[in-house]
């Protein structure tokens, strides 16, 4: 309970600063590589992921030569190791915090006294704002939540637990799969300042609900037809080798593919819809409950809904597919694509 409870105060603190950090990098890009600039930020999110599978492997693996007996430490107390690890990434972020000075456009509305005493009130006390913050949370981020999660957590749940892929083999194709698509963040972030932002996340959107069910549906079928199956304790546990373990990077590649697009752009998507008085707060909260809502959902419901509906293997991806093609509607209607703030 108290590890949850700290995880929960940590995921509280990291939503308060990703607005903070995009509003930050977006007012002191210029103004027409605001897409390139933000798009390092959301590299971090992955990369986040793709070190913390490496620090996890590489610490089982430094525990103890036998993999049984790694697992058994590791789940005692060698968890704790990247706990402390992280220190001393705290230690330099609070040294570059410590560094930061005001953006030159929020140090200009503090000069001409134009900066909000409550930005709380003016961002959700105002009709035009709160239709801003809906259309921004139900036309932009639920579905980039949705594709987010499924794409790279939704497909590790997937490898181990229905194609049944052994532990450590579904981590490493993940991290292949981050490791080519990573530079795609960038790719699609300085894309979308040539041609716009609206159009390059929702065609990501709309991809997802096209092919999840053919992609998943081919993870399975390599998984069942070209693996190693064993038994362990009652458990299959299967390993693919060769051009089937490639082939399976390949369709994680793809769907990390989709992340990419939804999510690159996204940050000066948001920095673009919101004044500067109001811009944190008010793009703070759809961004939010988009991923951490429906999309921090997607793992939890789509593994509910395969033990519900047993017979069918691909039934979680109902409900990732459904959020994404009701956001695609909603954005493509509703999100002026010409629209931005200053």
């Amino acid at each position: 309970m108290l590890v949850l409870l700290l995880r929960l105060i940590q995921g509280l603190a990291l939503g308060g600063e990703y607005g903070g950090a995009a509003t930050y990098v977006a007012e002191h890009a210029p103004e027409n590589r605001k897409g390139y600039y933000t798009s390092w930020i959301q590299t971090t999110a992955t990369l986040g992921l793709f070190v913390s599978l490496g620090v996890i492997l590489l610490t089982r693996n430094l525990l103890d030569k036998n993999p049984t007996r790694s697992i058994e430490i590791f789940n005692d107390w060698g968890w704790r190791i990247p706990f402390l690890v992280s220190i001393v990434l705290v230690i330099v972020s609070i040294y570059i915090r410590l560094k930061m000075q005001e953006s030159p456009l929020f140090t200009e509305l503090k000069t001409s006294g134009n900066t909000t005493s409550n930005p709380i009130k003016e961002s959700f006390g105002k009709k035009d704002n709160v239709k801003m913050v809906l259309l921004a949370l139900f036309g932009a981020t639920m579905g980039q939540g949705v594709v987010w999660y499924t794409g790279q957590f939704y497909a590790q749940s997937f490898l181990e637990n229905v194609c049944k892929i052994d532990f450590e083999q579904s981590r490493t194709i993940l991290i292949w799969a981050i490791l080519f698509a990573t530079p795609l963040f960038i790719v699609f972030g300085h894309w979308s300042d040539k041609v716009g932002r609206k159009w390059i996340m929702l065609s990501g959107m709309l991809l997802a609900v096209c092919t999840y069910h053919y992609l998943f549906q081919e993870l399975l079928y390599l998984a069942e037809t070209n693996g190693n199956t064993i038994i362990i304790a009652d458990k299959t546990i299967r390993t693919v080798t060769g051009i089937t373990y490639w082939k399976m990077v390949a369709i994680v590649f793809i769907l990390i593919g989709y992340v990419t697009m939804v999510y690159g752009p996204i940050a000066a998507f948001l920095v673009e819809l919101f004044p500067t008085r109001i811009r944190y707060t008010s793009m703070s909260l759809p961004y939010h409950i988009g991923n951490g809502v429906f999309g921090g959902l997607t793992p939890f419901i789509a593994t509910l809904l395969t033990t519900v509906y047993t017979e069918n293997k691909l039934a979680g991806l109902w409900y990732p597919i459904s959020i994404a093609s009701l956001c695609f509607v909603i954005g493509a209607i509703y999100i002026d694509a010409k629209k931005t703030a200053q």
